[in-house]
């Protein structure tokens, strides 16, 4: 009986210090799409200009359907989503399909397979969110979507796939479907910020 109190105060005693100097215990997959977001984020500041901006991690929800934008752009051009995948291995996968398949390998040589979400349908889906969110606030707004796989690895060639810095200028500063005025800009930010 007296180890077993002597355990449950131990247990007590580490829980309290990893809060108190905040340790984090994240899952390893979360922490590394945390840290592609980050560094996606990083990569698509550089083509900003002051006239862009940039929100990131942006929840949104339409009739039960929800999902959260990793990078939103909103300029004169328009609105632009781009969503960021770390995603180390082989993908193999179409441009349908609604997964895709990651073959790794690891240092002993082994490979194994995991199933991920074809990140293009799930940018498809935020467009479709975004746009009745617009919708709804009277806002006639075309919504663009890319994805930035960090290891550029996409099993498919589309447009929707931004691989470089000129591409993701391209897309936001390129002649785009909208011509926005600086009061819908307000009102869009205001939106979501």
């Amino acid at each position: 009986m007296i180890y077993l109190i002597a355990l449950i105060i131990g247990l007590v005693a580490v829980v309290i210090q990893i809060f108190r100097l905040g340790i984090n215990i994240e899952d390893p997959v979360k922490r590394a799409g945390r840290r592609g977001e980050e560094v996606a984020t990083d990569i698509i500041s550089r083509v900003l200009t002051d006239d862009d901006i940039l929100l990131t991690n942006v929840r949104i929800s339409f009739e039960g359907s929800r999902s959260e934008v990793d990078n939103l752009i909103i300029n004169s051009h328009g609105v632009f989503i781009i969503e960021a995948k770390n995603y180390v291995g082989e993908l193999v996968g179409g441009l349908d399909d609604y997964e895709w398949k990651k073959y790794k390998t690891t240092p002993g040589g082994d490979i194994y397979c995991k199933t991920v979400k074809n990140p293009i349908k799930q940018v498809k889906r935020q467009i479709y969110i975004l746009s009745h969110i617009l919708r709804q606030h009277k806002l006639d707004v075309w919504v663009d979507g890319y994805v930035i796989l960090l290891e550029k690895n996409s099993p498919v060639d589309d447009d929707m796939i931004l691989e470089s810095l000129s591409d993701i200028d391209k897309a936001i500063h390129g002649l785009g479907s909208n011509h926005l005025s600086d009061r819908e800009i307000d009102i869009i930010t205001g939106i979501f910020d």
